[in-house]
């Protein structure tokens, strides 16, 4: 047993530390390697940063992650040591295991009578790194016991989804309660969008969901409306999807992991953590399982929901960044477009308003083409199905021209005549421009 400043140092100012993403991360013990001053060459490998820490601002840190939240935004603005590496959810764990950390450290939940700590919010990309860790003796497993994590489970024997005291090189207790993720307050254009993308989910839908307030609408109006028979297979567990559970549309009949709604990771309010904890409704499963595209397509009448920033009438998708700038991150949404386009009743959606306003100005996020330093997120070969709040495009199977002219019918009326001349352009597979 060790206090976080105990633990903190036994870390070496030139060493390397993994950490897992968001709801993984043990706070006390990040907020404690941020106390130390002393760091030269200190790398971490993560993404989607969950806790509140000064580490990664101080000299000597270096912060590689694969997926941007406010977190890392804020200390890329502010000078920070941070990079990105590009990289679908299914792909951490094996850069994890290239990467070899010699520190690995996680949170869970306090130990039961027989020693097992519930690995809680997050399987995700790190497990197996975590257990690599555990039997190396040249290397150190810090896990943080906290008893303000909610106790889940996975399934068993396979993906047991817990971690035993023994297993711990560094065993912290602490009383930490996890981040909690406000929730996006839905406008008009969001219910739009979500009325339009809930049309393509029915009774006997397996589901996944995103974060944002487009996918927490769809989620009420599944929960209000006359839904039943719904499954859920989801990398991301939130307020939305316990929203189905409770309003008893949930029977999870999907044709695989039958009986429980699957996720890798969850993140979302007190309210949500309160009704995980000791719920075997929901199983935690290792990202590899939750996001592979063949386990995906057997699920049945799956439908993937997911946001978009802009599209061309290529039907080419920017999720993650703005302007070549690194906003979020690609996570699983490449795995469920991959695994939801491979049987002829599933769907993949990605959900964006039409425009967004820049500097006064009105533009639309449907462009004849992107511009120079554009960075793709998801390739046209693999949408399916573009939602604004005018409707529904359906690009799959269609020539660029007549992707043009479906995405020029759910764009802004401002800017429906130029992408109907663009789409006439791109007519035999000719430039749009």
């Amino acid at each position: 047993m060790a206090t976080a400043a105990e633990a903190a140092a036994l870390i070496r100012p030139d060493d390397t530390l993994g950490l897992p993403l968001g709801p993984g991360q043990p706070p006390s013990f990040l907020a404690a390697l941020g106390e130390r001053d002393d760091w030269e060459d200190l790398r971490v490998y993560g993404a989607l940063l969950g806790v509140g820490t000064e580490l990664f601002s101080r000299p000597g840190v270096n912060l590689l992650s694969g997926f941007y939240g406010p977190f890392e935004r804020a200390l890329r603005d502010a000078g920070a040591a941070i990079s990105f590496a590009p990289a679908d959810f299914r792909r951490f764990g094996p850069l994890y295991e290239r990467q070899r950390p010699r520190v690995m450290c996680t949170v869970a939940a306090a130990p039961d009578a027989d020693g097992w700590c519930s690995l809680s919010l997050h399987a995700g990309g790190s497990i197996g790194e975590i257990h690599r860790a555990a039997e190396d003796p040249d290397r150190l497993l810090v896990v943080e016991a906290a008893s303000g994590y909610p106790r889940t489970v996975g399934l068993l024997p396979e993906h047991p989804h817990r971690i035993h005291v023994d297993q711990a090189d560094v065993l912290i207790e602490t009383d930490a309660e996890p981040l909690e993720l406000p929730g996006a307050e839905p406008g008009e254009v969001d219910r739009a969008i979500a009325a339009n993308a809930a049309a393509f989910i029915g009774s006997g839908s397996t589901i996944q969901t995103g974060i944002g307030a487009v996918p927490s609408m769809i989620a009420t109006i599944l929960a209000e409306g006359d839904y039943g028979d719904l499954g859920i297979h989801s990398e991301m567990l939130t307020d939305g999807l316990m929203k189905l559970h409770l309003a008893g549309a949930v029977a999870n009949r999907k044709g695989i992991f039958d009986g429980v709604s699957v996720a890798t990771f969850a993140f979302g309010s007190k309210r949500l953590y309160d009704w995980l904890d000791g719920n075997e409704e929901v199983a935690f499963l290792p990202v590899e399982v939750v996001n592979s595209p063949d386990v995906i397509r057997r699920n049945r009448r799956m439908v993937s929901i997911n946001a978009a920033l802009a599209v061309d009438i290529h039907g080419q998708v920017v999720a993650d960044t703005i302007g070549g700038r690194q906003y979020s991150g690609i996570g699983g949404a490449e795995d469920f477009a991959a695994g939801s386009g491979l049987e002829v009743e599933d769907r993949s959606l990605q959900c964006l308003p039409s425009t967004v306003e820049l500097d006064g100005e009105l533009h639309s996020r449907i462009v004849p083409a992107f511009g120079a330093g554009a960075v793709i997120t998801t390739p046209r070969h693999q949408v399916d199905v573009i939602v604004t709040e005018y409707g529904a495009a359906e690009l799959e199977g269609k020539t660029i021209h007549q992707r043009g002219l479906e995405l020029a019918r759910i764009a802004h009326p401002d800017f429906r005549d130029e992408l109907v001349a663009a789409a006439e352009r791109a007519s035999g597979g000719n430039s749009p421009l």
